[in-house]
């Protein structure tokens, strides 16, 4: 509060002018501030980090001696690539037109690579297209294919889920348990990014893991094999596959 205190001190002239001093108490005003900063802090929400959530792959129902096995048939590596546009420097991933996204060519085979080339399917092109129409399409399609019994008990669980059958927390318990359940026929996904694969290539990949509830794959540098079987695609079909590193 303000106060104005007269000076009535010492002998002054007639008609000289009274002296006034302000006193002003700051207390309240720092009461008041110290509410108004608990209030803010209280009722504010900080901002959250923007990160990108990734759900690794694990090996807890995996027995050690089985971790690096798997069937031949079970058996899926994809050799990721990005297209680009221009040389050098100034090269840019090139868009699709009609959807306004990134190219992204995933080459795959399944089972073991066949470096003879006797099989026209030693070494197959998809992308990633998603849903067309509610049908799958491009590798999504492949891969949902290679896990038909997992997905097929997925659905199932995802209408109990919405028809409020079971809740959240059992729809995520049982999910988990039915991807990873051993009694099913499962893939097992090599991921391989190339040296032109730009990082939305290779979350593209993880994110097709996770929509297909594959939970056995893993990430690894493409071999001298892969090289083998990416030239030899090259010559059969006039495309440029391998070229100089221009990824930034």
């Amino acid at each position: 509060m303000a106060q104005i205190e007269q000076s009535d001190g010492g002998k002054k002239k007639k008609g000289a002018q009274k002296k006034m001093s302000i006193h002003v108490d700051f207390t309240p005003m720092v009461d008041m501030n110290m509410l108004l900063i608990t209030f803010f802090m209280l009722c504010t929400t900080m901002i959250k980090s923007q990160t990108l959530h990734i759900v690794l792959p694990t090996n807890e129902d995996v027995k050690k001696e089985q971790q690096a096995q798997a069937k031949q048939s079970e058996a899926v590596t994809l050799i990721l690539d990005t297209e680009y546009e221009g040389e050098g420097r100034d090269a840019k991933p090139k868009i699709d037109p009609e959807t306004g996204k990134t190219i992204h060519n995933i080459y795959y085979f399944e089972g073991i690579a066949d470096t003879t080339f006797s099989s026209p399917k030693y070494l197959s092109r998809e992308q990633f297209i998603g849903n067309v129409n509610h049908e799958t399409q491009g590798i999504r399609k492949i891969l949902r294919n290679k896990n038909k019994e997992v997905m097929a008990e997925y659905e199932t669980l995802k209408t109990k889920w919405k028809n409020k059958e079971i809740t959240k927390e059992e729809f995520d318990k049982l999910a988990k348990k039915n991807s990873a359940d051993s009694t099913k026929t499962r893939p097992v996904v090599v991921i391989k990014p190339g040296p032109n694969t730009t990082y939305e290539g290779l979350i593209n990949a993880l994110d097709e893991m996770n929509i297909n509830q594959i939970s056995r794959y893993s990430i690894e540098l493409p071999t001298h094999t892969d090289t083998l079987l990416l030239k030899h695609y090259e010559q059969q079909h006039g495309e440029t596959i391998i070229r100089p590193t221009i990824r930034k």
